[in-house]
């Protein structure tokens, strides 16, 4: 636990904290705090900032519904700047967007697996001619499981023959694995939440252990 007088403030007495969505990683907010936000946001499990322009105390969600449960809060090496991870009740910017940094500046999208979701998810509900996602919705789920068993095995025979190839054959067994999941209305979010909760690592290796 670390306490206030632990963390270096500036000359006004505050401290930012960088708030980032705990289940994507996404950095949603900038914010502000002082001693009593601080302790109000570690009591409560909600994020509470200190308006610079307002000189007085928020909590976040208290107006508008949108509360930040708190994850996890960790301090940087010269414990000047908090990274609070929290899982989002709605929006963080006041503008409705998720995150308050969406005005790209160097013109290069990131790439994330939520955008391909999403992409394929408007294919479904916006039908594009010549799509081969939109063929892939109009055959059904028999033709994507079809597609998923044959990806499964190209996996196998590429990781046989090159590390390139091993790469691309996966690429497209996670496309063709989120095209079902789109059409069976199954989320990102849900298969985030899935792993997390099974530890996934130290359980198989007690499955592998007990056979």
């Amino acid at each position: 636990m670390i306490n206030w007088e632990n963390l270096k403030r500036n000359s006004e007495g505050l401290i930012p904290a960088i708030i980032r969505d705990g289940v994507t990683g996404d950095v949603l907010m900038l914010a502000y705090m002082n001693k009593e936000s601080y302790e109000i946001s570690l009591e409560k499990k909600l994020t509470c900032f200190y308006s610079r322009s307002r000189k007085c105390l928020w909590l976040k969600g208290e107006t508008s519904g949108n509360y930040q449960h708190i994850v996890a809060v960790t301090a940087d090496c010269d414990m000047d700047t908090l990274l609070i991870d929290v899982i989002p009740d709605g929006p963080a910017c006041h503008t409705g967007a998720k995150s308050c940094f969406f005005n790209n500046i160097t013109g290069e999208e990131r790439f994330t697996f939520d955008d391909l979701y999403e992409l394929i998810k408007d294919r479904k509900a916006n039908p594009k001619e010549g799509s081969y996602t939109t063929y892939l919705f109009d055959k059904g789920i028999d033709k994507m499981l079809k597609k998923v068993g044959e990806e499964a095995t190209e996996v196998i025979i590429g990781t046989k023959n090159s590390r390139e190839e091993e790469i691309y054959e996966i690429a497209d067994l996670c496309y063709h694995v989120m095209v079902l999941m789109v059409e069976s209305g199954i989320t990102v979010d849900e298969i985030r939440k899935e792993l997390a909760s099974r530890h996934v690592v130290d359980k198989k290796i007690k499955q592998e252990k007990m056979q």
